[in-house]
């Protein structure tokens, strides 16, 4: 069956010495793999990578069959060109992170347009902002209601949070509750919009110390999660 659908690339591995193969979110398929042959053959074919970059938006035309582990494709095009998000410091730092974390724990092939949608939109909300250095905390928060744990907040008031549980609680319960600065970090993104970001004022050793809580909220309930490569260079230049 010949698929048009829109996807967002995960990541790249090269493959032999021309090739790529390209892992991406689709929007009606889930995870795809590409095996995308001759791209780095010549001057001229090489200027289709740029349509493989982390996080890009591209459009993808490929025979579809259930349960395929490997594609090739037969038409690829941009979908969205980003203004900022492959060529700011700070922001390809921000892509080359989350791009990791999604390649990890996106797994499923299947659709989830709500999910899609939201990874779509907020990816071109952050290359329209100027720096923020707070998205990835939102972004990976807001992720997990997609991913099937997000906090439960019924009980916000209350002094603790259980990572492993997912819920707010009165009482400390051992080494995977929080509180203190991170406990009111938490409460006051799970409060707000994207577009609120900047309402959020913290500096880079909280920062980190509540990214290290939300990597560790991942691994308590995705089996398959691993702390990213990328985690020490993204720190170094957030700090």
């Amino acid at each position: 069956m010949l698929s048009t659908t829109n996807a967002i690339v995960l990541s790249k591995l090269k493959y032999r010495d021309n090739d790529l193969i390209v892992k991406c979110y689709t929007q009606e398929h889930g995870v795809i793999s590409f095996l995308v042959l001759g791209v780095l053959k010549s001057k001229k074919s090489a200027a289709k990578t740029a349509y493989f970059q982390l996080l890009s938006q591209i459009q993808v035309v490929f025979n579809y069959t259930k349960n395929r582990s490997l594609y090739t494709l037969k038409d690829v095009k941009s979908n969205a060109v980003y203004a900022t998000l492959h060529s700011h410091i700070l922001k390809s730092s921000v892509v080359m992170f989350l791009s990791e974390i999604l390649a990890t724990t996106l797994q499923e092939e299947e659709k989830n347009e709500a999910l899609y949608s939201y990874l779509e939109t907020t990816l071109l909300w952050f290359d329209a902002k100027t720096d923020d250095a707070n998205f990835h905390l939102l972004f990976l928060l807001k992720l997990t209601k997609y991913l099937g744990f997000y906090p439960d907040t019924t009980q916000l008031n209350s002094n603790f949070f259980n990572l492993e549980d997912g819920s707010f609680q009165m009482r400390d319960y051992g080494k995977y509750c929080v509180s203190g600065e991170n406990l009111t970090l938490l409460k006051q993104l799970l409060g707000i919009k994207f577009d609120a970001l900047q309402t959020i004022k913290i500096n880079a050793q909280k920062r980190q110390s509540f990214l290290n809580m939300i990597l560790l909220y991942f691994e308590l309930h995705l089996g398959s999660f691993k702390t990213p490569k990328s985690l020490q260079i993204f720190n170094q230049v957030f700090n």
